[in-house]
Parts: structure tokens; C-alpha cells; sequence
């Protein structure tokens, strides 16, 4: 007795829950996309309040103050499940003149990478650096810790030569590499997603 045939079974669809899920997230991507052209850059910036090279015991250290304003589009951002990554950058320079040309050399060069989201289900901000994750209540408390950089190593006595001055920069930005796709091309010529502060120079006295 011949068994009958197996039909081959049905070509796999997208799961309906995972298509709309896919849905929403563009349908947000374009709603902020279009939304954040009618906001004025003078609505958000990052500017430093306070930066300073302090010689600590066996190393010399870094004190730093930001202050944070997203404005509304990258507010509305985070509420609709974005996340946003910022990196706090550093340099340490000596420079002098060589044949009328400014010649630098790096002396150091420090990153301290932030990932903030929001949590719709507890209704609290996650801030994270590197294996640290702290959960708080308002954006206000997240920007504030985020801005505030203390005592971060920078060089050792041993980098640094007392007879010398030297040039330290520092700045914040979002990190715009990280953001998802749809938003990465928004932020082409964008000031809003390109939020940065200026590059803050001082001259460095060990």
C-alpha cells in the first residue's frame, strides 16, 4: 500500500508580533526624523562649566563639569525607546614650534563612553559606563551624573616633565555612530542629533 505524499509545509512568515514591532519602530523613526526640523538648535547644547588637571598623590587626574541640555526631539527620543550613546573625550598634548610649524605630540588620550535609555515599564533612566548600570528617576539626575567627571587618571608623575607646559582638550558629543540606522542619515548636517560641546583648551602646569 503506497503512503500518500507529505505536502511540503507552508513557506514561514514574519512572526505578526515581530512585524509590528518593526512597524512601530520606523513609524517612530519617521515621526522624529520630520519632527526635529521644526526645533531650533538653540533648544539643547552641551557646555563645559569646569575642567582641570590636578596632581593626585602618583598620577595626575582629571575634574570635569558638563552641563546637558537634549532638547525636546532627543527627549522624545528617549521616551520612545532610543537609546543614546555619548563619549566624553580627552587629549593631553605637548606642543612647540619647529621651523615655524606648531608641532604636537599626544601625551594621552582619554574616552569615557554613556549609553542612556529609558525604561518604559519602571519609568526610570539607565546610565551606563563600562560595567556600571545605575537606574534614576529623572533625565535631570542622569545628564547631571553623566556631565560630571572626577578624578579620572589621566597620565602618571613619570608622563610628565615639571619643566614643560602642556595643552589639554576636552569635549562631549553624542556618539552618533551608535544610533540605529533611520537616524544615523537623519543626523547628516543635523545640529540636533550632532549635539557636542566646543572643544574646551587649557594650558596644563605639572
Amino acid at each position: 500500500m503506497n503512503s500518500a505524499a507529505v505536502p511540503p509545509p507552508p513557506a514561514a512568515r514574519d512572526h505578526p508580533v515581530r512585524r509590528s514591532g518593526t512597524w512601530r519602530f520606523w513609524l517612530v523613526a519617521l515621526f522624529l526624523i520630520l519632527g526635529c526640523r521644526g526645533v531650533s538648535a538653540t533648544d539643547s547644547g552641551i557646555h563645559i562649566r569646569s575642567a582641570e588637571v590636578a596632581n593626585n598623590a602618583d598620577a595626575y587626574v582629571l575634574d570635569a563639569t558638563f552641563q546637558i541640555d537634549l532638547g525636546p526631539t532627543l527627549e522624545e527620543a528617549l521616551t520612545r525607546g532610543v537609546t543614546l550613546h555619548f563619549v566624553t573625550e580627552f587629549e593631553l598634548l605637548y606642543e612647540r614650534w619647529y621651523f615655524l610649524n606648531l608641532w604636537n605630540k599626544t601625551i594621552s588620550t582619554v574616552e569615557q563612553r554613556y549609553r542612556l535609555n529609558y525604561n518604559a515599564l519602571t519609568r526610570h533612566y539607565r546610565l551606563s559606563t563600562g560595567a556600571l548600570t545605575l537606574s534614576l528617576e529623572t533625565l535631570r539626575e542622569a545628564l547631571a551624573l553623566m556631565g560630571r567627571v572626577r578624578g579620572q587618571q589621566i597620565a602618571t608623575r613619570d608622563q610628565l616633565d615639571p619643566s614643560l607646559v602642556y595643552a589639554a582638550q576636552i569635549r562631549l558629543r553624542i556618539d552618533t555612530a551608535q544610533l540605529p540606522k533611520p537616524f544615523q542619515i537623519s543626523s547628516i548636517g543635523s545640529k540636533t542629533w550632532n549635539l557636542s560641546s566646543d572643544w574646551y583648551r587649557w594650558t596644563v602646569k605639572p
